[in-house]
């Protein structure tokens, strides 16, 4: 049996309502999966709500968090996390507001290169309550100009270095962390494989540091890794005494290749990770000598 802990709805950047995940979670035969929307919680309840209808699958709230280590940018998950902590709350309309101001940002430079991106178009795109992220931006530059995908509009105008982007202001992935620990949650660092030289050494030194800072586990299984990313990933947490956590990062229609549960169709999340995140959830009791 297999799980899927990192999923995306229409409250943050994804195409399926958060409501109807646990229906395509169970006509996949996934026994939990959790719903880690970028920066917010808002589309925890309805997704929550539907547990008593889907009581053979396991429903986890989540939130997907960024952060800022040096000039990488570092997504952490929080898993098991409670939605109305106060100090999430507030973190999440901060990165919220931040969200808009950078909308605002982009479509401006965007303007200043030729490209017309309105308030209406980024509604229509499916922005969620109009905090649009670049793939809605690019959705609309898809259907106005002559891009031939959504791709093709990251290459060319909105990834890092290219004339569209704007950089986000973020936390570190300490402050990060220590905002989902606060809200009862299992900290975990994802999609940690970049293409960068001497990548391992930089992960492993990161991982160090992070667990000083509160980190429980790591993303070890996901759609874009290779068997030896998954190979060195759990070897990696079973050297420093992690835990192990994966999933797709299903978006729906706006990453067609990446499905529910399966990825690009080769990713299988063993359901025994689960018994790795329970584990972390139970506080760390320190004794220290006399």
């Amino acid at each position: 049996m297999s799980v899927d802990l990192h999923i995306h709805s229409t409250a943050s950047d994804g195409t399926v309502p958060p409501e109807k995940l646990p229906e395509l979670a169970a006509a996949a035969g996934l026994t939990a999966i959790a719903l880690t929307d970028h920066d917010t919680v808002k589309g925890l309840p309805s997704f929550l709500a539907r547990q008593a209808d889907f009581r053979q699958v396991q429903l986890i709230p989540g939130i997907e968090l960024s952060s800022s280590n040096g000039a990488r940018e570092m997504h952490i998950v929080g898993l098991f996390i409670d939605p109305d902590n106060a100090q999430l709350q507030e973190f999440t309309n901060s990165m919220q507001h931040e969200r808009v101001i950078r909308a605002q940002a982009m479509q401006q430079k965007l303007h200043s290169l030729g490209y017309e991106v309105t308030d209406e178009d980024l509604i229509a795109a499916g922005a969620p309550e109009g905090i649009p992220g670049r793939p809605h931006f690019a959705e609309v530059l898809v259907s106005k100009y002559n891009f031939p995908d959504i791709k093709s509009v990251f290459e060319r105008l909105l990834k890092r270095g290219c004339a569209g982007y704007v950089p986000r202001q973020l936390s570190s992935p300490a402050e990060v962390i220590s905002v989902i620990k606060a809200a009862g949650g299992v900290a975990i660092w994802a999609h940690l494989f970049s293409s960068r030289n001497n990548e391992n050494n930089f992960i492993r030194r990161t991982l160090k540091e992070l667990k000083t800072a509160g980190l429980d586990g790591i993303e070890a299984y996901y759609s874009e890794y290779t068997p030896t990313k998954t190979q060195t990933a759990l070897s990696m947490a079973q050297e420093l005494n992690l835990a192990i956590s994966g999933g797709s990062d299903f978006h729906g229609a706006i990453h067609p290749d990446i499905q529910l549960g399966t990825g690009r169709g080769n990713l299988q999340v063993p359901d025994d990770v689960l018994l790795s995140l329970e584990r972390a959830r139970v506080p760390k009791i320190v004794i220290m000598g006399k």
